[in-house]
């Protein structure tokens, strides 16, 4: 009697319970759709890009360094420094070569004593040779002693003008206007010729050189648009491609092209960047390119290591498709697979999403 009893509760409780359940699906059924806001992917001949990663150089950029050997006697430098077009910056000891000075203007005044004589015997033997009383052998010797005494006093100022250009590279100037980036060298080190002291950068001017693949070269015009992120700054900039290199052989297999940056007063070199280079081609498009196809990263779901997006479906209800995501670039991220070109998906939404719930587009 107590086993028919307790099977009769439990058989109660199970129909309880399926009813509560059925209850809760028809709720769920029956509730209003989801508002939400779509967006169509884009991709293919007129919305293809390609991205390539570098970072930002100054545009004017020099080292500075010295022909002359000795000693650092002064540095008015320090990194960080802005600095003007001819600035004096570092002073080398110059003893060697202001003696190398004091002998060539010696060998000057020699030259020059020989050259007085020797001119005046010239004009000497000219009026001897106009009167007969002296040969011709003799006019061309004293001659030949004028000009050798000529040359010899041109050698020894080209001698002295050499000495003074060596005495201008003991005090090194500033080549250009900007700042200190880099420091090698302090007072007191032995300076060598070519060995950098300082390096001075322009950040008024700045140029994002990046590295580009074949595929995508032949793409790329002088004078192309493009788009400058900046992850570090979560900023996108446009800029200008004003130099493509034709050659690939140093750079391992990939091609330079060098971007000049608009508004860059705030952005410093040596900033990464991403570049977006939009294509628009017209007929058959090359099978090796590969078509770029950016989302915003608002309309990502993730779960775990999985990323996906809700598409629409032709029920007007969420399905959750899961994709492969490439580099992102700002706010939009780049998609390899798992949507379509010009497929619907959601971007926004006043309710959760979760699959098969039914949407009303906006």
């Amino acid at each position: 009697m107590k086993i028919y009893l307790y099977s009769t509760l439990i058989l109660s409780a199970l129909l309880m319970g399926s009813c509560s359940s059925d209850e809760k699906k028809s709720a769920q059924n029956s509730d209003a759709p989801i508002s939400v806001t779509v967006s169509h992917s884009t991709s293919g001949p007129e919305g293809s890009s390609a991205t390539a990663s570098g970072k930002l150089v100054a545009k004017n950029s020099v080292n500075i360094s010295t022909r002359v050997m000795g000693y650092i006697t002064s540095m008015k430098a320090e990194v960080g420094q802005n600095v003007q077009a001819g600035q004096l910056l570092v002073s080398i000891n110059a003893t060697d070569i202001q003696a190398k000075g004091g002998q060539a203007s010696a060998q000057i005044s020699q030259a020059q004593a020989n050259y007085n004589l020797a001119k005046k015997d010239y004009e000497r033997f000219q009026n001897l040779y106009k009167s007969q009383s002296a040969s011709q052998k003799e006019l061309d010797d004293m001659r030949a002693r004028y000009e050798m005494a000529s040359a010899g006093l041109q050698a020894a100022q080209q001698m002295k003008n050499e000495v003074n250009a060596q005495y201008r590279y003991t005090n090194v100037t500033a080549p250009i206007s900007g700042t200190i980036t880099a420091k090698f060298a302090e007072q007191g080190d032995m300076a060598s010729p070519g060995m950098p002291l300082l390096t001075i950068e322009s950040p008024s001017s700045l140029q994002a050189q990046v590295l580009v693949s074949e595929q995508n070269i032949t793409m790329i015009s002088n004078g192309m648009p493009v788009d400058v992120t900046l992850k570090s700054m979560n900023r996108t900039v446009s800029g200008t491609v004003s130099e493509i290199s034709k050659s690939a052989t140093n750079t391992g297999g990939q091609y330079m092209v060098k971007i000049n940056i608009h508004n860059a007063s705030d952005l410093l070199p040596g900033m990464f960047v991403n570049v977006q280079f939009p294509f628009k081609t017209s007929g058959k498009i090359n099978q090796d390119f590969n078509e770029t196809m950016m989302i915003p990263t608002t309309a990502l779901v993730e779960n775990g290591q999985l990323t996906g997006v809700y598409v629409v479906s032709s029920q007007n209800t969420a399905v959750l498709r899961w994709i492969r995501i490439g580099k992102t670039l700002g706010d939009q991220v780049e998609v390899l697979s798992g949507l379509k070109s010009k497929e619907t998906y959601i971007v926004s939404s006043t309710g959760k999403l979760y699959n098969g719930v039914k949407v009303q587009v906006k």
